[in-house]
């Protein structure tokens, strides 16, 4: 076995370990450490991805050496390996951009613990991405919901003590649900490892036996995930959870958590289920449905904010119907276009969130659009950000969004049942995307005759504007180098088959 297949079992250890150790640090120390530690896995992520990909393979590690059925598997491929690697960047970025808000949203003995629930959400979300196992899946999914519901309540306020309620119990709505599947799907097959159970779904299903309770399965499954990932109309738990939570949170939440659970989703749909049998369930055409429904309602919802930070969190709902929308579509082509829709998002959210606050930091705090207006202009870096990130958002040339729109597009023009319906609602919902977010890019460059509020300086906010640069630039390379992203997509579900 080659050393660098040892890597992605490595990140999910160290991440956890460093947990542990982080409980007994101070706050800078613990920060220290959580920041090494993206950076090491973000290194071995990378490391891994330029190893699949001259291998031009995938590869399993087995843990402990115990093989099938007993063992636990991890799986790594070009698309794992790449979303790992996305995935660090994000958060660490995230975490930078939000560092000097954070002292003032979270107590002083309590910062440690923020970045201990940190080091689980990663370990968490690598275990999501690389987990050839089911069980071990559905664990790291409770991991990752206990350290998400800790992210949202560590702010304690009456607002996030409430959103932290609403998100456990529709989230644990969404983990019975995936546990009863899972134990249905045990039951059916008698395996927990992806590929064994792919084999006997296969037989199940030439065979003809089972049919109501293989379709009630892959239900359950699909189902909970979505309730998990904010899909409409479970999303009610999202707003709130966005918006009051601190702003480190509020943006790795909507770019890592939600899309971790969907690409769980992709990977039982390809290494569990199978493509061809999900695609004759007909369960996508119920996604299909309720992503098309999502991308309406999220931007109705967003347009009648007049809140920020909310408007921002129901444009993700929005955005997580696209994504449900491709994977609808039961095609290749609206796969890899959800796919792309998850890295696009992930960087444009982030890019918005940490935007966002520091326009209502000039704005006497207040996340109000009345108070937001000239805030461009008393912070020019913030300004600028979320301008670019509306723009994503919108679907300008240049940036990440754009791409996500034509692909989406492409992929509904190749299917000629949904194409009519994916078109008009991907139109429809562009022009509600400009709407509300134009009109915010407008309100914060509108001038304002008396400057009620100090402007702010480079010297206060160097880590801030360092990482909205480094989220712009990574908008932009996504906008512009879309082709080498979409070949690695492509390149990692033919390893998912």
């Amino acid at each position: 076995m080659n050393f660098v297949q040892n890597f992605p079992a490595v990140s999910i250890l160290l991440c956890l370990f460093a947990g542990i150790i982080s409980s007994g640090l101070k706050k800078k120390a613990a920060r220290f450490v959580n920041t090494v530690l993206i950076s090491i896995v973000g290194f071995l992520s990378l490391c891994t991805l330029i190893y699949v990909m001259g291998t031009g393979e995938s590869f399993v590690y087995v843990m402990g050496m115990f093989p099938a059925p007993w063992g636990n598997e991890i799986r790594a491929g070009v698309l794992e390996a790449f979303t790992a690697l996305f995935f660090c960047i994000i958060m660490l970025l995230s975490l930078a951009g939000g560092r000097k808000k954070l002292a003032d949203e979270v107590e002083e003995g309590k910062t440690f613990l923020y970045y201990v629930l940190m080091d689980l959400l990663l370990a968490s979300l690598l275990a999501l991405v690389y987990t050839n196992d089911l069980f071990t899946a559905y664990v790291f999914v409770e991991i990752n919901t206990i350290a998400a519901c800790g992210l949202i309540m560590i702010r304690q306020n009456g607002r996030t003590i409430e959103a932290a309620a609403r998100y456990m119990i529709m989230s644990l709505l969404g983990s019975g649900l995936l546990l009863m599947g899972l134990c249905m799907l045990y039951d059916l097959t008698g395996h927990l490892l992806m590929s064994n159970i792919k084999e006997q779904i296969k037989w199940v299903y030439v065979s003809g036996q089972y049919r109501i309770p293989l379709l009630v399965t892959i239900a359950l499954l699909s189902v909970g995930l979505a309730i998990k990932s904010a899909l409409f109309p479970f999303h009610a738990w999202l707003p709130d959870a966005y918006g009051y939570s601190t702003v480190s949170s509020a943006a790795i939440l909507s770019s890592l958590v939600s899309k971790g659970y969907i690409f769980l989703l992709i990977k039982i749909i390809y290494r569990v289920v199978g493509f061809e049998i999900f695609y004759e369930s007909r369960i996508v055409d119920v996604l299909f449905v309720f992503g098309l429904m999502g991308m309406i309602f999220g931007s109705i919802s967003a347009i009648r904010e007049n809140d920020v930070r909310r408007m921002i969190a129901f444009s993700s709902v929005a955005q997580i119907g696209y994504i449900y929308m491709g994977i609808g579509m039961g095609t290749q082509a609206g796969m890899e276009a959800s796919i792309f829709h998850i890295f696009s998002h992930a960087a444009t959210k982030s890019l918005l969130f940490i935007g966002a606050i520091g326009l209502t930091d000039v704005s006497g705090g207040s996340r109000q659009f009345i108070e937001l207006t000239g805030s461009a202009y008393r912070n020019k870096w913030a300004g600028v950000t979320f301008t670019v990130g509306s723009l994503s958002m919108v679907g300008v040339p240049l940036f990440s969004g754009f791409i996500s729109k034509l692909l989406f597009a492409q992929a509904a023009v190749q299917n000629d049942v949904k194409m009519l319906p994916a078109l008009i609602i991907l139109g429809i919902s562009t022009i509600l995307n400009a709407i509300y977010f134009m009109k915010t890019v407008i309100r914060i460059y509108t001038p304002v005759e008396e400057r009620k509020y100090e402007s702010i300086t480079f010297k206060d906010m160097k880590l801030y504007v360092a990482a909205l640069a480094c989220f712009i630039i990574l908008n932009v390379v996504l906008g512009v180098s879309s082709q080498p992203i979409a070949d690695i997509i492509g390149q990692g579900l033919a390893m998912f088959s």
